[in-house]
């Protein structure tokens, strides 16, 4: 298909040329990470961003006004571990301020919430996901190098007790590993009130050792599941742009949601766009190119300069990730370096 110019009379938001349009803003605010999951990164981690090369807080800031000045309702905070910028809080209270104001959301390891929930919530966060995918503290040992599930824990319980609800539970399964505790897994959130989803595991390591033949599919998770648990499809039109297909539990009104990013993808209704820890705007997650903010912001650039950096990156997005295709390329970058 021929890629269609860039409009000469500039579009209100940040539309691409399938008609899709972006609201939805994931910023990684560092590439850092106290743990070291398996199918992330290397038991001795990554090179991490030198500081100077990551935006400050007040670039940070200047960036994300011009993503909600052009249309962004959402942002999610993400890494690496996003709780590990000192200054999130700040960062966090910063967004808050906009106007208009955006849903402000955070995706996070949980290692660190138990002190930070209150803070963030008073800050203006809105919301929190917390990825875990497995509730047996061994498990979880071997999953991530590190003796942190305890930790965990107490980070869910915070963020609940802060009003960071609902606490949604993101969870990978993977053959052989942990997928014979899915069913557990549920019940252990439904019993805390936690609102679970299922991920299927995506090509992002920084290994490059993902094998779709490996993956546990979505088929099979709601498989595993229905064997204790009655699940009952909600209506699709309820769904909209969210990439979760959300399941009642035994009637509800308790749900749970299965994410089938590689065997079904929600690529049509995509709303995402990234922004990295230094400063690189991302029009999907599995985008071979980017486009830089940080050089042109450092060298005088005007918000509209910018805008239209971005509009242009937004322009360019492909139909689809295109995995499983002949010419897919896993990203360079891993996930802890481009944001979940």
């Amino acid at each position: 298909m021929t890629s269609l110019p860039m409009p000469q009379v500039r579009p209100t938001g940040l539309p691409d040329t399938f008609g899709r349009v972006a609201t939805d803003l994931r910023v990684s605010v560092t590439d850092r990470c106290n743990l070291r999951c398996t199918y992330c990164m290397p038991a001795e981690g990554l090179p991490w961003l030198p500081k100077p090369e990551m935006l400050s807080d007040a670039e940070l800031l200047r960036v994300i006004g011009i993503f909600v000045g052009l249309g962004v309702r959402q942002v999610r905070l993400t890494g690496g571990e996003p709780l590990l910028r000192r200054s999130l809080v700040e960062v966090v209270a910063g967004i808050a301020q906009m106007s208009p104001r955006p849903q402000i959301a955070m995706t996070t390891n949980g290692v660190g919430l138990d002190r930070l929930a209150a803070p963030l919530a008073d800050a203006g966060l809105d919301r929190v996901n917390v990825s875990l995918d497995t509730i047996d503290p061994a498990e979880f040992q071997v999953l991530t190098r590190r003796d942190r599930f305890a930790d965990v824990e107490k980070g869910l319980k915070a963020a609940a007790n802060a009003g960071l609800t609902p606490v949604k539970v993101n969870a990978v399964a993977m053959r052989g590993v942990n997928d014979h505790s899915v069913a557990d897994v549920l019940q252990w959130c439904l019993d805390r009130g936690y609102s679970l989803r299922f991920i299927e595991q995506m090509p992002l390591d920084a290994q490059h050792s993902w094998e779709r033949t490996e993956m546990v599919t979505a088929d099979e998770l709601r498989q595993r599941l229905s064997e204790r648990f009655t699940l009952t499809p909600l209506p699709s039109a309820e769904r909209g742009s969210a990439p979760a297909e959300l399941f009642l539990v035994n009637g509800g009104p308790q749900t749970v949601g299965v994410i089938a990013s590689v065997t079904a993808p929600f690529c049509a209704a995509c709303d995402r766009v990234r922004l990295t820890a230094d400063g690189q705007v991302r029009n999907c997650l599995f985008a071979q190119g980017e486009v830089d903010l940080r050089g042109p912001l450092r060298d005088g650039a005007s918000d509209e300069e910018l805008a239209e950096l971005v509009r242009g990156e937004m322009w360019r997005k492909a139909r689809g990730h295109g995995i499983g295709k002949p010419d897919f390329h896993q990203p360079d970058r891993p996930m802890s370096a481009i944001g979940g």
